[in-house]
């Protein structure tokens, strides 16, 4: 087991180089560099202007030089500075608004796995009943309704025909004024309809992969033998099959975790919540080099572990796996 995973955090290594030599490669050949999209609104800037930003940026040099140079950089645990009018290194960038996406994405993870493996469980339990249609219909309308359209709608139902809740951002302005209490409750309501919009399309996709593997497992025989006992059904599902049944989703586990970063774009940007998935788009609109790389960065290394993690949890789970390794 340890060769394993010594064998598997060594191969991390070169495809980490892979991954930032492609992203970078990538992000260079979309159209508009940022130069050109900081002078865009200000005709009368010259030529040598824009020479003297480039060569500022290190625009000017050839694409396998910036390359080098940001690895070197990266290397460091430096990400660079931003292109935008501030110029502030990335990581400052990064480091504020990292808690608020983590955050929500956490409980977001969850509340989709809380609800997903009990749902899976009832519609595998109760197969080709009225219960489990209902569910496969769920299923399918969350998996055809668009979570911008879903958010859209959300935001007009509850926040401006209803005025349940707010439309956008963190937190009321002078909210902090009143307390702590009234503080957090303010925020949460602020959640409530991005948590919604970054679970729904998730936990339905979740519930059927859970009731999938739950059939698939039912029908085993070891299930049959421990029917046969006299064990009450209960007992059956959630001692014996379910251990099981979880294995599939515990490499989806693994597989969201970089989605704890990189999964909130459209709400985020939709809500106008100060994240890492509005500050992304924000960099790819501005051509922002710097910060877009850093995310994907980011986003490519949480995959990475993300794998290892759920091929840690497999062998945790499965003793057939760990016992092989």
């Amino acid at each position: 087991m340890l060769t394993y995973l010594t064998k598997r955090v060594l191969l991390l290594i070169p495809l980490m180089v892979g991954i930032t030599l492609i992203t970078f490669s990538v992000i260079h050949l979309a159209p508009g560099e940022p130069v050109e999209m900081q002078m865009a609104m200000n005709p009368k800037v010259g030529k040598e202007a824009r020479e003297r930003l480039r060569a500022f940026y290190g625009l000017d040099q050839p694409l396998h030089v910036q390359y080098f140079s940001w690895v070197g950089k990266l290397a460091r645990l430096d990400l660079g500075r931003s292109f935008s009018s501030d110029s502030r290194p990335v990581i400052e960038k990064i480091r504020e608004r990292l808690p608020v996406t983590i955050s929500l994405n956490i409980i977001a993870l969850l509340l989709e796995f809380g609800l997903a493996i009990p749902i899976g469980i009832l519609a595998a339990t109760h197969r080709d009943t009225l219960l489990d249609r209902g569910i496969t219909v769920f299923v399918f309308v969350g998996f055809a309704v668009p979570s911008f359209w879903l958010a859209l709608l959300l935001m007009y139902f509850f926040g401006v025909r209803l005025n349940w809740l707010p439309i956008s951002g963190l937190h009321t302005l002078g909210s902090e004024a009143y307390g702590t209490a009234f503080y957090l409750w303010d925020m949460a309501k602020h959640l409530v309809m991005p948590i919604m919009v970054a679970s729904f399309g998730s936990l339905a996709g979740l519930s059927r992969y859970m009731r999938s593997s739950m059939l698939g497992v039912v029908g085993q025989d070891y299930i049959t033998t421990a029917r046969a006992k006299g064990l009450s059904e209960r007992v059956v599902i959630y001692r014996h099959a379910l251990r099981n049944a979880l294995l599939p989703l515990i490499t989806l586990a693994g597989f969201s975790i970089p989605g704890l970063i990189g999964g909130s774009v459209i709400f985020e940007t939709i809500f106008a919540i100060p994240g890492m998935g509005q500050l992304f788009y924000q960099g790819v609109m501005s051509r922002d080099y710097p910060v877009v790389m850093g995310i994907l960065v980011i986003g490519a290394f949480l995959t990475l572990i993300g794998n290892l993690v759920a091929d840690v949890s497999y062998a945790l789970a499965d003793p057939r796996i760990r016992h092989g390794a």
